[in-house]
This record gives structure tokens, C-alpha cells and sequence, in this order.
């Protein structure tokens, strides 16, 4: 397996901050230069940090704008707006303090969510090419949709499963992060460096905010967005990952005109390919972005 990128190349001074339309000051960071930036947005639970290798490479010859969401990273956290309709708000806050009109819009499993909810919200007259990385159409398996539908949508859990993780997440004392609450999400052999991070960044984000939110996440059923995507779309997943390749086949049939590719095995099998073989995913990223 390919060498993982050194992340310790952002640090908590490493970021510039702004504030929202309600009053919250957001971590970012924006490597300047002209051009349409490409805006890179997280999954639950992690921060910009795991884009870290992404950005020192991409910002060679490109803008590149990364972004903690509130309760996440280096960003505040705030008692409210943990909603996947106020993180899209948060976008949209921040491409406006920037003065950025036109982007290039890169999201990973949450962060895919909060890009659909922006389109959902503001259309995609801001966006140029979009890109889905391993996120399910919805996470929870409802009782009133078939068990082909809710494959086709690629969910995850059960009602009852998402009680239990909620309770876990909500409680007076939510349960210990270690490298084994990752383990679900991937298959084969990770760069123990690689997961370091992920349970850093998991533990830096408060239990409240990613609780909250995997609620709102979870019950949102982005379907009736994939029509109206009328933006060159890129999905990437990855066999190995809890989110299956036929749901990101799916997806891409879905969304009109949309390009699918899924790593194999043996070049990434886990829920960040962008981590776990970066000189793969950037082979893919980069063709398309061009």
C-alpha cells in the first residue's frame, strides 16, 4: 500500500477563521490562487485535516478551500444548528465571505450530504463539477421502503440500530473512540497512521454535535435531489467499505450524467480511499476536475 501523507502539516494555527450568518466562527483554510477553487467538504465526525494530503499536492497548481463544520475540528460549538440544512447554510456563508461564486465541490460521506442539501437549497449555480465520495442516499432503513430500495439507496442501519448508536453518542457519557469504532468502515490493511487521525479528529469533535446531527443525517432521503443535478458528477467509492458499490452505481444512474468509479480491493477498501491510497484517488480526482 502506498506511504500516507504527512499530516501533521496543519496544525490547530494552521487555519483562518470567519462567521456565519448565526453568529459562529468557522476553522477554514484556503490555499489562494486563481481559478475556480475546488472546496472540499468532510465526512461526521472528522475535520479538514483528513484532506490534508489532498490539499499540500492540489494547491500546485489550484485553489483549494477546506472547512471544519461547527462541533467539528477547530470551529466552535455552538448549542444549535446541527442540521444538515445549516452546515449547507455554513457553505454557502463561506463562499460568500470569500467572494467565491464558482466552485469545484468535492464531498466525502456527510459532507456529499451537505453538497445535495446546498443544491437542495440554493440550486447549483455556484458549482461547476461535483464530486461524491462513498455516501449513501440514505442511512436509514425504513420499513415503508422495499429491501431493494434500500439497497439501491445504499442504508446502513436499522431504526433500532440507530436508537443504540444514538443512545451511545447522546449519553451522559458517550462511549470511548478508539481505533476499533472504525473498524466497520473498512476492510484489508489501513496505514496505522492513517487511522491515528481519524480517531484524533473523532475525538476532537464534540459527542453532542455528531450525535445531533447523525439524527438529522440519518433520516434524510436525498433522492428527489438526484434528478436535478444538472452538473457534470463524479462518484467514487470503494469495494471493502461499508457503503456498497452497487449503492454508488445506483447513485450514479440517478443523477443525470453522472461518471461512477469504485476502487478495487487491492487499490482501496475502506470508507476514505482519499486516505488510504491518495495516489489513486488523485488519478481519478484530477482528470475530472480538468
Amino acid at each position: 500500500m502506498p506511504s500516507v501523507p504527512e499530516f501533521n502539516v496543519m496544525s490547530a494555527d494552521d487555519v483562518t477563521y470567519f462567521t456565519t450568518g448565526d453568529g459562529v466562527q468557522l476553522a477554514y483554510r484556503d490555499s489562494g490562487g486563481p481559478g475556480i477553487p475546488l472546496v472540499m467538504l468532510h465526512g461526521l465526525g472528522q475535520s479538514q485535516r483528513a484532506f490534508a494530503g489532498q490539499f499540500e499536492v492540489l494547491r500546485e497548481h489550484r485553489r483549494v478551500v477546506t472547512l471544519d463544520f461547527r462541533g467539528h475540528g477547530r470551529s466552535d460549538v455552538p448549542g444549535y444548528g446541527y442540521r444538515i440544512a445549516r452546515l449547507a447554510a455554513d457553505v454557502s456563508d463561506l463562499l460568500s465571505h470569500l467572494g467565491i461564486d464558482r466552485v469545484d465541490a468535492l464531498g466525502w460521506s456527510m459532507g456529499a450530504s451537505v453538497w445535495w442539501s446546498h443544491i437542495d437549497l440554493f440550486g447549483t449555480s455556484r458549482i461547476r463539477r461535483l464530486v461524491i465520495v462513498d455516501e449513501p442516499v440514505m442511512i436509514v432503513q425504513v420499513p415503508w421502503l422495499t429491501a431493494a430500495e434500500q439497497e439501491d439507496l445504499g442504508a446502513l442501519w436499522s431504526v433500532e440500530t440507530l436508537v443504540h448508536i444514538l443512545a451511545g453518542q447522546l449519553g451522559a457519557e458517550p462511549d470511548p473512540i478508539n481505533v476499533g469504532s472504525l473498524r466497520w468502515s473498512y476492510t484489508g490493511d489501513v496505514d496505522p497512521a492513517v487511522l491515528d487521525l481519524l480517531v484524533t479528529e473523532m475525538r476532537v469533535a464534540s459527542p453532542r454535535a455528531v450525535g445531533t446531527l447523525l439524527l438529522d443525517h440519518s433520516v434524510q432521503n436525498w433522492s428527489d435531489v438526484l434528478p436535478r443535478i444538472d452538473v457534470p458528477t463524479l462518484v467514487i467509492g470503494a469495494e471493502g467499505s461499508h457503503v456498497t458499490a452497487h449503492s454508488q452505481r445506483s447513485l450514479a444512474q440517478a443523477t443525470p450524467g453522472a461518471t461512477v468509479h469504485i476502487f478495487p480491493a487491492d487499490v482501496a477498501s475502506s470508507h476514505f480511499p482519499f486516505l488510504q491510497n491518495p495516489a489513486a484517488f488523485d488519478t481519478v480526482l484530477e482528470p475530472f476536475l480538468q
